[in-house]
């Protein structure tokens, strides 16, 4: 943060856009933010951090964790919805088989798809919960560490 001239206290915000702040501003009526000091550690101190971090094994066994959910989720839940379009499309008699007076096979069908989105995102927050959030916030702590050790981002 910094004082103005005004006395009021401004906030460094790297993502502030000086032309698009407001309606009518002239590019010469609008204060920029100044540049922010270059840290005193080396540049590539922080990227030898996190390359040495994403190299190790306990890095790779969460990204492991995260792409063998991920992927057979999405599989599953595709090939799952792809079966409920071509049904649809090529054995329409099947889906307006009903069931229970007005409704059919293919709205419980579709409505199945609805169910199956919301327990693919419960069974998702379950599995980063159980077994992969504790690793990670693990290795942040670790990243963090190593970063105060070598003088890099604090």
């Amino acid at each position: 943060m910094q004082r103005s001239n005004a006395g009021d206290v401004t906030y460094d915000d790297p993502w502030y856009d000086a032309l698009a702040s407001g309606w009518g501003e002239s590019a010469a009526s609008v204060a920029l933010p100044p540049d922010r000091p270059e840290p005193d550690a080396a540049p590539g101190a922080a990227a030898d951090i996190y390359l040495e971090v994403q190299r190790s094994a306990a890095f790779q066994e969460v990204r492991r964790r995260y792409r063998r959910f991920v992927v057979s989720g999405a599989v599953a839940f595709l090939l799952w919805y792809v079966a409920y379009v071509v049904t649809a499309t090529t054995v329409p008699g099947l889906m307006a088989r009903p069931v229970a007076g007005a409704v059919n096979v293919g709205m419980l069908a579709g409505l199945g798809q609805f169910l199956t989105t919301f327990l693919l995102t419960w069974a998702y927050v379950r599995h980063a919960r159980l077994r992969r959030d504790r690793a990670a916030l693990e290795l942040r702590w670790d990243t963090q560490e190593l970063a105060r050790g070598r003088g890099g981002a604090s």
